[in-house]
């Protein structure tokens, strides 16, 4: 059995619960009910649905948001099917103290798409269909930009220009704090781009930091990328 955790398409389309967000991102409700908020990629990650119901402007992005419900919808399922397949074969690469189980990570998958896609249908002005490098924001348009399972993760066909020029996009258009999590691979382990996005940033006058997270579905992804945006603009 292979110990990474191997994706045959460009990327799924998978999120997580906005009770995941908060944990992954290591922030409160506190943090997240000032605004405005960038979910970047969003996928179909409950977090924008929910953060907005707390009366927080948030916008999320994703290159799949100029689907129509039903495709996403197929795209949700399929991309569900995939990934729990791969979970239950390669359990031991994993920890589900969080999820209480295996298939207590594939509820929290289905929970995500569930309200992902009963927000999508209902305010679509919320999902914004773009691609990183190049996002349709102004400059310092967000107060915090969350950045989840796509710089990094998939080191093995994203380039490290593309990870230097999509950090430094998100950064450009965030005025507070970017966060990215994780900091691992598909072979969970560091990424070797980590550094180098960071060395980039810091470059640019940012402040970057490393910080644990207390999250521990895989043990190899515990610190996420913080950067301060504002930092020396």
């Amino acid at each position: 059995m292979s110990d990474r955790f191997e994706v045959d398409r460009e990327f799924l389309f998978l999120g997580r619960t906005f009770e995941e967000y908060l944990d992954l991102f290591e922030l409160t409700v506190d943090d997240v009910t000032g605004g405005p908020i960038l979910d970047c990629p969003g996928g179909p990650s409950s977090f924008t649905a929910l953060a907005s119901a707390l009366g927080t402007e948030t916008t999320a992005v994703d290159p799949m948001y100029d689907r129509s419900l039903d495709e996403l919808e197929a795209e949700c399922s399929e991309s569900i099917e995939r990934n729990m397949e791969q979970v239950r074969e390669k359990r031991d690469l994993f920890e589900f103290d969080y999820y209480g189980g295996v298939e207590g990570r594939g509820r929290f998958l289905r929970a995500a798409a569930e309200r992902f896609l009963s927000d999508y249908e209902r305010n679509p002005d919320r999902y914004v269909p773009a691609s990183l490098p190049s996002l349709p924001f102004a400059d310092d348009a967000f107060a915090l930009t969350l950045s989840a399972n796509l710089l990094f993760l998939y080191d093995d066909r994203l380039d490290e220009a593309f990870h230097v020029d999509a950090a430094r996009e998100l950064a450009r258009v965030t005025g507070g704090e970017l966060r990215v999590f994780p900091l691992a691979s598909l072979a969970l382990e560091r990424s070797d781009l980590v550094d180098p996005v960071a060395d980039a940033l810091r470059e640019d006058g940012h402040g970057v930091e490393f910080v644990p997270v207390d999250y521990d579905l895989r043990p190899t992804a515990e610190e996420m990328l913080v950067v301060d945006c504002g930092r020396d603009r």
